[in-house]
């Protein structure tokens, strides 16, 4: 008898051994190396064990519970060969991995195990079974916890594996709604990026595991929970907040939709008050003139000002200038306050001026001494933009004659002469190049755009309709043929003389007019004069271009507003009688 269990000899268990118990099935224990039924010792063919190798207990003492690391029925495997106690297995490496199963019988070469194994005392003073071989220290007593195995039992002892008992704390329990854990909801998101939910679990991963299988320490880990509980507030506060910033943000450009489709503009109303100067550009649409306005606080809004440009039938007439409006005006007046010419602030220069009335025109728009923009374009001309072919010859009264083209011309209170003057000149370019005057020239053999110019203020000079354009083109181009034996190639036209004399009488004296020798004077002097003698407008100009075919040679006006055109010279002679005869003149 040793320590462990049985030795060599034929010594029975002591009684008070922990171990001890049937020695046998029915008192009929064989002995050692015996048969259980008597006779020989019996093997078994089909036993997997019976080839498995021994080793007397007095060379090789085992661990009576080593075996009991093993699952008996996970696929019945054993090992050929047991380690002796110097390969420093741990004999309970697996046990914890293990669930409580009743104790098989284990085979041997000599049938069932009686249970008579080698038992170890359970002394607390127990010695080192390893004998110095660097074991683990003082061995405790592994039945001795909660959580161990029960003793194995021999066959006769045996009963069912007890039912384990239900959870305390499942992991899922139908009553009770599963708690909320994303970290949007719990509030637990660390600043770190890391949630510390996230790193409790992981520390406590092996616990979980066991609180899943069997529920030990289940509710120690949830009972800590309490805290993101009352997070889930807060994370509502906030998911509610950012439904009802939705639902407001919505209804707002729900509603400025409305507003931009089918509700009115924003619009001031009444007449307004104060003065304020609007200049609108040319080219300027609807829409550009509500954001000039808009930006003046004039109008309210660029889509008020559009619609009530739009109901307003003569609205789509604006015309660029300059407006003396009113501040803080409705839309509607604003427009009818522009279609008033009284509100414009416009220097408007009509068809036929001569540049003499212009300079006045502008001085008084300026308010400044009279005189002043006449001296400005004397000394300033050059560089004031005339084209090339602008003709600056010595017996030219004044080189921008025919350049201060009529139109209207927005002037803002403290505008300079000069810049008013050179937009003139600009709009004059702007017109010419329009047209092909170079063309003209040649077909009428002129000398260029400058005659061509001088020959347009001509016929808007004397001409008084569309009509009469056409026909004083023709007339002046009849006459200025070398072949014209009726005036000898003199065009004799009262307004050259007028323009030398800056005036405009109709009765002028046949002895002063026949008599003076000025340049520009046509009854004196063959051909057209040196330049243009006033402003000619559009119409002037493409009658020009496109004189009558008809052969007409005189014209003249009995009343000044109605020009009679004649062919011959007979013809002309009547009328001449009626005229003088009508004025008074012998």
């Amino acid at each position: 008898m040793t320590e462990y269990g049985r030795g060599s000899g034929s010594e029975p268990w002591h009684p008070e051994d922990p171990l001890y118990g049937d020695q046998g099935w029915g008192g009929q224990q064989s002995a050692h190396g015996q048969g259980q039924y008597g006779g020989g010792q019996q093997s078994y063919p089909q036993d997997p064990y019976t080839h498995q190798q021994q080793v007397p207990y007095a060379q090789q003492p085992q661990d009576p519970y080593a075996q009991q690391s093993q699952d008996p029925y996970a696929q019945q495997q054993h090992y050929p060969q047991q380690p002796a106690y110097g390969a420093q297995q741990d004999p309970y490496a697996q046990q914890v991995q293990q669930p409580q199963q009743p104790q098989q019988p284990q085979y041997s070469n000599t049938g069932w195990d009686t249970g008579q194994q080698a038992a170890m005392p359970y002394d607390a003073q127990q010695a080192d079974p390893y004998g110095g071989q660097g074991g683990y220290g003082e061995t405790s007593d592994y039945y001795g916890t909660p959580e161990a195995y029960p003793p194995p039992q021999p066959p006769g002892r045996r009963e069912a594996a007890p039912q384990q008992a239900p959870a305390q704390n499942p992991d899922w329990d139908p009553e009770v709604q599963p708690e909320e854990t994303h970290p949007f909801f719990t509030g637990s998101d660390d600043p770190d990026g890391r949630n510390k939910d996230v790193e409790d679990d992981e520390e406590h991963e092996d616990d979980s595991r066991a609180s899943r299988r069997g529920g030990r320490g289940g509710s120690e880990r949830r009972g800590g929970k309490g805290k993101k509980k009352s997070r889930n507030g807060c994370a509502c506060l906030v998911v509610s907040l950012v439904l009802v910033g939705g639902l407001g943000g919505a209804a707002y450009f729900g509603y400025s939709y409305w507003q931009d489709k089918f509700g009115a503009a924003p619009d001031y109303a009444g007449r307004g008050t104060g003065e304020v100067e609007v200049e609108i550009e040319k080219g300027a649409f609807g829409s550009d003139i509500g954001n000039i306005l808009k930006e003046k606080g004039v109008v309210k809004s660029v889509d008020a000002f559009v619609a009530a440009q739009n109901e307003n039938p003569q609205g789509k007439s604006i015309q660029a200038g300059v407006y003396l409006l009113r501040k803080e005006m409705s839309a509607a007046e604003a427009v009818k306050m522009m279609l008033d010419g009284n509100s414009q602030n416009l220097l408007v220069i009509p068809e036929g001026t001569r540049n003499v009335a212009v300079y006045e025109m502008i001085d008084k728009k300026l308010g400044l001494k009279k005189g002043t923009t006449k001296g400005v374009a004397k000394s300033e001309a050059p560089d004031l933009g005339l084209p090339d072919w602008a003709s600056d010859g010595k017996n030219i009264k004044d080189p921008l004659e025919g350049f201060l083209f009529p139109a209207a011309y927005p002037v803002t209170k403290g505008a300079k002469p000069e810049a008013v003057l050179k937009k003139m000149v600009s709009r004059a370019n702007e017109e010419y190049g329009k047209l092909d005057l170079e063309a003209t020239a040649k077909k009428h053999k002129l000398d260029g755009p400058w005659q061509v110019l001088t020959v347009a203020s001509l016929v808007q000079a004397e001409g008084l309709t569309h009509d009469d354009f056409r026909k004083m083109a023709e007339v002046v181009y009849n006459r200025l043929k070398p072949d014209n034996s009726v005036s000898n190639g003199k065009l004799e036209f009262d307004s050259a003389f007028n323009y030398l004399k800056n005036q405009s009488k109709i009765k002028i004296g046949s002895n002063e007019i026949r008599t003076n020798p000025d340049p520009y004077n046509t009854y004196y002097h063959e051909g057209l004069p040196p330049g243009p003698i006033s402003n000619p407008g559009d119409e002037a100009l493409r009658a020009t271009l496109n004189p009558t075919g008809d052969g007409w040679m005189f014209f003249i006006s009995l009343d000044g507003k109605k020009t009679q055109f004649t062919k011959t010279v007979a013809e002309h002679e009547k009328l001449n009688d009626k005229f003088k005869e009508k004025h008074g003149l012998g």
